[in-house]
């Protein structure tokens, strides 16, 4: 429980940190309820003084019972007035409070480090930002709206009963700790509970947003029952954590209640022995009896309160943890900005694993003059993709350095690096907007005129014409209406349309049939004239031509040559070489 306490509190200290910049809204709302709560409280007395007018058959006060009703009329109009305002100021503290935990979540995505998106399902980050903020807002408001005025109604009634009779009231007084004893007690056990049907809700969003994305995989590989028994399983824990923590919850009303049932119970005992005595009037007993309802009320509806925000904690606790993560490295004081770039690029003595217990590239050495061509190649899993990682500075090395232009990379900015640097990957990204919008993300004062003829230049420009708005059809992020292969030309035509002075092609031309193939490379082929190019195939049919071929196995470089050159050794190139065509 400790731990649990620790959490908790941790939680919700950074979570005042948001409402103090709203705390002038905060104070309106704690005066508005205060106005409301004393209104309220204020009726019962009046109800005393109108029981008070009417003594016998034959005697009752109409003046001034009337004169009670029309104050009682006043009472709540402005009553009802204060609670519209405290619920306005409430609404727009718990909604901005929850826009801004979004907000900082999303700039934090934008700043982790790679290795924390490949650690975390997209779909659980997802659950965060949006599940998790909705379960905050929720417990805010009904913290602020209920919390408020249920603490100065409580401690307005205790004033007005002491005014009446302090000696009823003290029994009140002396019964009122159980209540908060029974809600702390269950409050504790909730926050847990809560906690984990957060995680699994989470955990649950991730594998439907996985399985949505992969439904084909999924049904090409007749895997629905698995999948389904699978989701069963997150499902049935979810449902298990949920029942415990609404379980838990639930207790709260029934006891609060049991326990507001006997100080009902003690007020009217002892209000009544008071009334008989000639202590109290039977309008004072009237008032007394209804503060008694109104005092242990509040108590209910806290109870309802603390089991909200035992929820809104646990949520706001994942959501904080997400924008307190650490971010990637930040860059140097005095970090260059990369201009003029001719392209010589030197890795020397690099080492870098994903997790320290595997080792992936040791000792790595490469020297890549300007202009020059390098491609790299090697068996799935060598160490490719992790070359080019490195190379656009997403994964920092553990060991040596890479140097652009006879800088280390670590001391140059992140953005000018990745400028200097066009990429077309095997897996496409594009985003919601036109096909135009798509081509120009990485030149943005491009014209129409450029955008068309780096187009036509990546064989793009003819399926795109036949769009049905053509360059300014809208497609979605994934692509709808597009194949693989037409994705890829955007990307390509994306690049051709940049021209940076150094090319990453990872796989370029993967998703593209071998006579448009046959035609990209030779446009990739003038493209590449003067520029350092780093190009990852696993058709070697492709590379011949490049200037360095890198042939990586298990994260180490075992050949480096020409293809004339390498095929000239026999060694595990030529053998790639040979097993790819061989059957020719």
């Amino acid at each position: 429980m400790p731990k649990t306490n620790k959490k908790q509190n941790a939680a919700l200290k950074k979570l005042l940190r948001y409402i103090k910049k709203y705390m002038p809204l905060a104070v309106l709302s704690l005066l508005f309820a205060a106005v409301a709560a004393l209104l309220t409280l204020y009726v019962p007395i009046l109800t005393g003084r109108a029981i008070d007018c009417i003594v016998t058959a034959g005697d009752v006060d109409f003046a001034g019972i009337f004169a009670v009703i029309r104050q009682m009329a006043a009472v709540v109009i402005l009553t009802a007035a204060a609670q519209w305002f405290m619920n306005l100021c409430n609404n727009r503290i718990t909604y901005q409070v929850v826009r801004d935990l979004r907000t900082d979540a999303f700039a934090k995505l934008e700043t982790l480090p790679l290795k924390y998106l490949d650690a975390h399902s997209h779909g659980e980050l997802v659950s965060r930002m949006i599940a998790d903020a909705d379960q905050v807002a929720e417990g805010l408001l009904m913290g602020f709206t209920q919390l408020f005025t249920g603490v100065i109604t409580i401690a307005g009634t205790l004033v007005f009963m002491l005014s009446i009779q302090y000696q009823i009231a003290a029994v009140v007084i002396c019964i009122t700790p159980v209540s908060l004893f029974v809600a702390s007690f269950i409050a504790k056990r909730t926050f847990t509970m809560f906690q984990k049907q957060s995680k699994a809700r989470g955990e649950q969003t991730a594998f439907i947003e996985e399985m949505v994305a992969n439904q084909k995989v999924v049904q090409a590989y007749g895997q629905e029952k698995a999948v389904l028994q699978r989701f069963d399983g997150i499902n049935q824990k979810l449902g298990e954590y949920s029942l415990k923590a609404t379980f838990f919850s639930s207790l709260t009303n029934p006891c609060t209640r049991f326990v507001n049932s006997l100080v009902y119970t003690g007020v009217g005992i002892f209000g009544a022995i008071a009334a008989v005595l000639g202590g109290i009037s039977v309008g004072q007993l009237a008032s007394f009896l209804s503060y008694a309802n109104q005092y242990t009320k509040p108590f209910n509806e806290i109870s309802g309160v603390v089991t909200e925000l035992q929820n809104a904690l646990a949520c706001a606790g994942r959501i904080l943890e997400l924008i307190e993560e650490e971010p990637q490295t930040k860059e140097d004081a005095d970090a260059v900005v990369l201009r003029d770039v001719h392209g010589n690029v030197v890795l020397d003595q690099v080492d870098f694993s994903y997790t320290k217990e595997q080792p992936l590239l040791q000792g790595f050495d490469l020297t890549v003059k300007p202009g020059q061509r390098v491609a790299v190649v090697g068996p799935t899993g060598c160490g490719k993709t992790t070359f080019i990682n490195l190379l656009m500075r997403f994964y920092d090395v553990d060991g040596g350095s890479i140097r652009v232009d006879g800088e280390d990379i670590r001391h140059l900015t992140r953005k000018s690096l990745r400028a200097s640097y066009g990429m077309v990957l095997q897996d496409t990204w594009l985003r919601e907007g036109t096909v135009l919008e798509n081509i120009r993300m990485g030149a943005a004062k491009a014209s129409r005129e450029d955008i068309i003829e780096a187009a036509k230049a990546s064989h793009a420009h003819s399926f795109i014409k036949r769009l049905p708005q053509g360059y300014d059809t809208v497609i979605h992020e994934e692509g709808n209406g597009l194949s693989q292969g037409q994705k890829q030309l955007l990307c390509i035509a994306r690049v051709m349309l940049s021209l940076p002075p150094m090319l990453i092609l990872d796989e370029a031309t993967s998703s593209i049939d071998t006579r448009t193939e046959l035609k990209i490379q030779n446009a990739f082929a003038k493209m590449m004239q003067g520029r350092t190019s780093f190009i990852v195939a696993h058709r070697l049919s492709t590379i011949q031509e490049a200037d360095i071929i890198v042939v990586m196995k298990d994260g180490h470089i075992l050949e480096q040559g020409n293809h004339e050159t390498l095929l000239a050794k026999n060694g595990f190139y030529a053998t790639l070489y040979n097993s790819q065509f061989e059957g020719a």
